[in-house]
């Protein structure tokens, strides 16, 4: 039994000291998520709080079916989609500076967040998911709501478009 497994057993028999565990455990990939999502960076703090308060107080109602990691996404991409709605008057910037530890870490990280941008919008979300937050097929699947092998081959698509822009670029 993994250790989330654990956690997610132990909360369900009543053991909330178990929630700070498992909050710890996935709030770094969620805020860089959120961040991604984000016109700012407390706009994002604000983002993974609420992610994290919508799974604690619905928790009771979640089935376990080994998919914890998938779900925890689809709260997060809801929320940010709900809190950006509700932000609509504040503009987009495409030079936005990520200060989130780890996020800029490197110039890879710096070109590949480019080279996204450049996607379609239907594309980037499965290429960041898969990329920058190491979800399977079947975790991007239920954020997204499409069918896994949807998924699948718009990542081909989209890796087909990244390799046709570095090409043009030697």
């Amino acid at each position: 039994m993994t250790r989330e497994k654990e956690l997610l057993h132990q909360i369900k028999k009543g053991d909330t000291s178990c929630w700070e565990e498992l909050v710890s455990m996935y709030y770094e990939d969620i805020l860089r998520y959120c961040i991604y999502h984000s016109p700012d960076p407390e706009a994002a703090r604000d983002a993974v709080q609420e992610t994290f308060l919508k799974v604690i107080r619905h928790f009771p109602k979640y089935q376990d079916q080994g998919k914890f990691r998938g779900f925890l996404y689809k709260v997060a991409a809801n929320t940010c989609t709900d809190l950006w709605r509700k932000r609509r008057d504040v503009q987009l910037s495409e030079d936005m500076e990520y200060l989130e530890t780890g996020y800029l870490g490197s110039e890879a990280q710096v070109n590949f967040r480019q080279m996204v941008q450049n996607l379609p919008e239907e594309l980037k979300e499965i290429v960041y998911l898969k990329f920058a937050q190491e979800l399977t097929f079947r975790e991007i699947a239920m954020v997204v709501d499409l069918p896994v092998r949807t998924v699948q081959s718009r990542l081909r698509r989209a890796l087909k478009l990244i390799r046709c822009e570095i090409e043009g670029e030697v």
